[in-house]
């Protein structure tokens, strides 16, 4: 563990102290959480403060377009086998999010924090990471983050030179692109199951060639590297080739793949594979994620969607028709308010499901169903959606702050 040089200093101290106070009024008010609203006033007071709270802890970040929320649950939990924990578990993954998740963290020895991927180079200059998990880049709130490409390029430059390890998935061409110029990088074969974002090569510009996993540009050569930790079924192959059998009661393969990812990071530490996945089996939800809960005697199963790739995911794992789906859009400022993205959804995925359509959004939503040649129903709420909806435990998918919506309407 890194020892911190010196203690906060009295203005430090003076910005934890305001930053909780904030958060306190915030939760008081029924406004959230507070996490954001207490690491701005932190901040302002003390904009160092990121850094002198990270001084005294081994630090993972995890950024991805997709899964990087439960990869750093499931780090998290691997890394409590070698001492205590300090994580942005509910997702705060902007810079005021994370020092408010730090601030708590005075004791622990690890500090586990998912970022957003704007932020991952300015984050990483703060708080010299001793490890970054790369996941994944995709297309995701276009008004907001910009083309893949740029922020493959961000990532790129800011990992240059940095002496952090990277754990960086083989399987996505932008991905190896940006870790490349890391001199410590740990390559996991993660998969990649959406592939729109990455048939151009991220260094040239030419055509990527992709007759198998080992994917390569036909014009300038660079292509995928060789993995040294590897998603193998329900195994993750660890470097020695030694198959450690993954038992999640997370569902998915997408999330056995974080599994693998976080089992790399964990090794870094000197924590077995065994040790790590046995830990990882307690985590049964992340942030409401997957839960199954009961409202108005019906069993509804929460699932997270907020982009292309995220929805290709979730619908591999919902029940087969004729299980009812409710689909809930919205597009306000924590999702993107450029719906654009619904049209590079595959929903003829879910023909044979009986389909309710709500949130802010539903009418774009079912434009694009209509397309889809899908039936449906609009609906003004959960409620009516619930009463339109055939019997049978109900799929409910979501955006952002749709899933938010619907976590409060039911209580969970």
């Amino acid at each position: 563990m890194t020892e911190s040089t010196e203690p906060l200093s009295p203005r430090a101290r003076l910005a934890v102290t305001a930053g909780r106070a904030a958060a306190a009024v915030s939760r008081v008010a029924g406004r959230g959480s507070g996490s954001v609203i207490g690491g701005r006033v932190a901040l302002k007071l003390d904009p160092d403060l990121l850094g002198r709270l990270a001084g005294h802890l081994d630090v993972v970040l995890v950024s991805a377009t997709n899964g990087k929320t439960t990869t750093t649950r499931l780090i998290a939990e691997a890394l409590r086998a070698g001492g205590e924990v300090v994580s942005n578990a509910l997702g705060a993954n902007m810079p005021a999010g994370i020092t408010s998740a730090l601030s708590r963290g005075s004791g622990a020895q690890y500090g586990v924090i998912e970022v957003d991927e704007k932020y991952l180079a300015g984050v990483a200059e703060a708080v010299s990471p001793k490890v970054i998990a790369l996941l994944n880049l995709s297309r995701d709130q276009l008004d907001r983050a910009g083309e893949t490409r740029m922020l493959a390029e961000h990532w790129r430059q800011g990992l240059e030179g940095s002496p952090a390890v990277v754990i960086a998935n083989a399987d996505d061409p932008l991905v190896v692109w940006a870790a490349s110029s890391s001199t410590n990088v740990v390559w996991v074969a993660a998969g990649q199951e959406w592939k729109d974002d990455a048939w151009s090569c991220p260094a040239c510009g030419g055509v990527l060639q992709r007759p198998d996993d080992n994917w390569k540009c036909g014009e300038c050569g660079f292509g995928r590297p060789t993995p040294t930790w590897a998603l193998a079924g329900d195994d993750v192959l660890d470097p020695h080739g030694t198959a450690w059998p993954i038992s999640l009661q997370l569902p998915g393969r997408a999330n056995k793949a974080n599994a693998t990812v976080s089992a790399a990071v964990a090794a870094a530490f000197g924590i077995s594979p065994q040790v790590a996945l046995e830990r990882m089996y307690a985590v049964t939800a992340v942030a409401g994620r997957y839960d199954v809960v009961t409202y108005q005697e019906r069993d509804i199963r929460l699932l997270l969607a907020k982009n292309p790739a995220g929805w290709l995911e979730t619908f591999s794992l919902i029940d087969p028709p004729p299980a009812p789906v409710i689909l809930s859009v919205n597009a306000r400022g924590a999702d993107g308010t450029d719906t654009s993205w619904l049209w590079d959804v595959d929903y003829t995925r879910l023909a044979g499901h009986p389909i309710a359509v709500i949130g802010d959004r539903r009418l774009d939503l079912a434009v694009r169903l209509e397309v889809a040649g899908l039936d449906f129903r609009v609906c003004e709420s959960l409620q009516e959606a619930l009463q339109q909806s055939p019997p049978g435990r109900i799929e409910a998918i979501a955006n952002y702050t749709a899933f938010q919506d619907l976590r409060r309407i039911v209580g969970n």
